[in-house]
């Protein structure tokens, strides 16, 4: 260098921490070419550098410029060599000679990642649903070199195997067993894709039905469908239980008439026995007096016991009784006359 060399040194852009230059300069009248030694401290440009000796620029952005390349966790690289698969490369530093003809063709995470896709498909009862897949699935670090390079797009190779599944699957069900078989139409696609993609270096890890969506209007049908049921059922139970009511009303009254009517035997019962008692105590106490007279006596007092109820309790009915000094003897021959025509019978 001469005396223009620490400008060119400032020019050339490179870096070298503590790095020694030499600069030559005239120090003697004779022009003997005397060797100084300089200490600099200057800044590389990786750019200016790769456009000066025409090296790619993804080299320098990967860090292959200096030799060494750093691989991030959860991640792998795939190593090349004039374009030819060498290695993966494990997470770590690495060094990376570019100008023996290697270089990092691109890297794979090693993350679980999950892929949601909506398939519409017709129901064996001819409904048309969208069912809602969930694929979770991530690359195998021992077959990296597969997934790298057999697949171009792994996500539209999952779709399609997905879709071919369910399309096969969900037209052999009606839409209730759909939704009960949701498991069954998972598992299928999951032993599908396990056989596809295991070949290409991937494992499928879960595949789970989120959703079966139906039309919107065949969702309203169903819901009418199961509320005119459930308005069925209530309304057998409603009338089931006026039923229980009525009968149990019934057996009430039933049993309410049996002892009134058991009530009333015995009143008759006492009623007859005490006309006996007086009957009998009335022939021993007046001579002369038969049996008739005395119930001719007792009929005149019921007669008249029955119209003093009458009056009493009669308050917006008129009730017209034929009464006479023959009266009693009229009531009494026509309650004899009945009682002996029912005796006969």
């Amino acid at each position: 260098m001469t005396d223009g060399g620490d400008e060119y040194v400032k020019n050339s852009k490179f870096v070298y921490s503590q790095c020694v230059a030499y600069n030559l300069s005239k120090s003697s009248p004779k022009s003997a070419l005397l060797w100084k030694p300089l200490s600099l401290r200057c800044h590389f440009d990786p750019q200016y550098f790769a456009s000066s000796f025409n090296i790619p620029g993804e080299l320098t952005a990967m860090g292959n410029l200096l030799c060494c390349v750093q691989v991030e966790q959860s991640t792998v690289a795939v190593k090349e060599r004039f374009g030819r698969f060498e290695k993966v490369l494990q997470p770590g530093c690495h060094c990376m000679p570019w100008f023996l003809g290697k270089q990092v063709a691109g890297h794979l995470s090693l993350r679980l990642q999950q892929l949601d896709l909506r398939c519409e498909t017709k129901t064996k009862d001819n409904v048309f649903v969208n069912v809602v897949a969930s694929i979770q699935y991530r690359a195998l670090a021992e077959k990296a070199n597969d997934a790298f390079y057999k697949l171009s797009n792994t996500k539209t190779q999952l779709q399609a195997y997905v879709f071919d599944v369910i399309r096969a699957s969900v037209p052999k069900l009606n839409l209730d067993d759909a939704f009960e078989q949701k498991n069954d139409i998972a598992r299928a696609v999951e032993e599908e894709l396990e056989k596809a993609m295991s070949a290409y270096g991937y494992e499928i890890v879960q595949t789970l039905i989120v959703d079966i969506d139906p039309d919107e209007h065949v969702k309203r049908a169903m819901n009418e469908i199961n509320a005119a049921a459930r308005l069925r059922v209530a309304a057998n139970e409603k009338a089931e239980a006026e039923k229980i009511l009525l009968i149990k009303r019934a057996e009430g009254e039933a049993e309410s008439k049996y002892l009134s009517g058991m009530g009333i035997a015995r009143q008759r019962q006492a009623i007859v026995d005490g006309l006996r008692d007086s009957v009998l105590g009335f022939s021993v106490n007046v001579p002369g007096t038969t049996a008739k007279d005395v119930m001719d006596m007792v009929l005149v007092t019921q007669y008249f016991d029955t119209l003093k109820e009458i009056g009493a309790a009669s308050k917006s009915s008129a009730v017209f009784i034929p009464h006479g000094p023959g009266a009693v003897r009229d009531v009494a021959n026509q309650i004899r006359d009945g009682l002996l025509q029912a005796s006969h019978e």
